[in-house]
């Protein structure tokens, strides 16, 4: 249980994340204030309805995932591409690179939880076996549905390099990674990556595997700009003014991936309601999107189609392009790739 937890917090450490403007002394923080404490009064209710009140919150069959083709994936392509998994995973082609984001492929975002909290789909662990070597893993910060003991024991000896939010490295040291092998990212920061020039962005959110560690950690999204294109993707994130400032200094985006699901009244200062999503890919000057962030765990109370239908609604009355891909197809972004598949389900 203990390994779950990842590295500890040094006096070390905390020296080095002084240098970063978003450390305050003692933890990280948000651009905008962003109060999350709930009541105990609130306490009893909320986690009642989280573990006991579970109609319609997860399929009433597991979302199958299409198998994945790796000669089609490595063919070279003069755009990116991509497969989602559900969730907030992504394995990418990108300017011949292999890039993998946030890869929680394990089967419980809840590993130190009383109560497992199930993934929709079944076996997703075995999907690693398959996948080709990993140039660069992408990790937005350290959550267990984004950063999977499980799912990372098995990419270890396919990973060449990983770029990571400020404070994570910590984890994947204690598990094994050679420093090394790690980047740690503050928000702004850009490193070109084999012709791929990847920058860390501000979200609107919060970390932490444990009791102690809350905000011990930086969080944020990811831009990836090549000659021929510019991709965003979101991070977990409440609504905010960052986005206008991504757009600002990083757009315009060809593509963007938004965070879209697991929102709740009681925490919509750190994931936001689908609406909020496509108005923050206006924000930031996004072109194309897709929501990202849903499909994969009831992490919060709403119906589990609840975040495609709404953002699709969304943006559909401001005029955007988007796509909604089946889990494992292989999509080119340009192209539409979307069928209505979670309507089977």
């Amino acid at each position: 249980m203990t390994k779950q937890f990842g590295g500890k917090i040094t006096d070390a450490l905390k020296q080095e994340y002084s240098k970063s403007e978003q450390w305050d002394g003692k933890k990280f923080v948000n651009l905008e204030e962003t109060n999350m404490n709930i009541g105990p009064l609130k306490m009893p209710k909320i986690l009642y309805k989280q573990f006991f009140e579970t109609n319609g919150r997860e399929p009433e069959q597991k979302i199958p995932i299409l198998p994945f083709d790796k000669e089609a994936f490595l063919k070279t392509s003069s755009t990116m591409k991509f497969v989602w998994y559900g969730h907030s995973v992504v394995l990418m082609r990108i300017a011949n690179k292999t890039i993998l984001i946030d890869p929680m492929l394990g089967p419980n975002a809840g590993p130190i939880s009383p109560f497992p909290i199930r993934r929709f789909s079944e076996n997703t662990l075995d999907l690693i076996a398959d996948f080709p070597e990993i140039d660069l893993l992408l990790l937005t910060h350290d959550h267990y549905d984004h950063l999977d003991l499980d799912s990372m024991k098995l990419l270890f000896p396919k990973v060449a390099s990983y770029y990571v939010a400020l404070g994570c490295s910590r984890h994947l040291e204690k598990w094994g990674v050679s420093k090394e092998k790690i980047a740690e990212f503050d928000w702004w920061k850009t490193r070109n990556f084999d012709g791929i020039e990847i920058t860390f962005t501000p979200t609107r959110h919060f970390s932490g595997r444990g009791l102690t560690d809350r905000a011990k950690s930086l969080w944020g999204g990811w831009a990836l700009k090549t000659t021929q294109e510019n991709i965003y993707f979101s991070g977990d994130s409440g609504y905010g003014e960052h986005f206008k400032e991504v757009g600002l200094k990083l757009g315009p985006f060809d593509f963007g991936f938004m965070e879209c699901g697991q929102y709740n009244e009681n925490w919509h200062l750190i994931h936001m309601f689908p609406e909020e999503s496509v108005q923050a890919a206006q924000d930031s000057k996004v072109k194309r999107i897709m929501p990202v962030h849903w499909a994969g765990f009831a992490l919060a109370q709403h119906h589990w189609k609840d975040p495609i239908e709404r953002f699709v609604i969304a943006a559909e009355k401001h005029g955007f392009e988007y796509i909604h891909p089946a889990m494992g197809s292989l999509v080119a972004y340009l192209e539409n790739g979307s069928v209505k598949w979670w309507e089977t389900l």
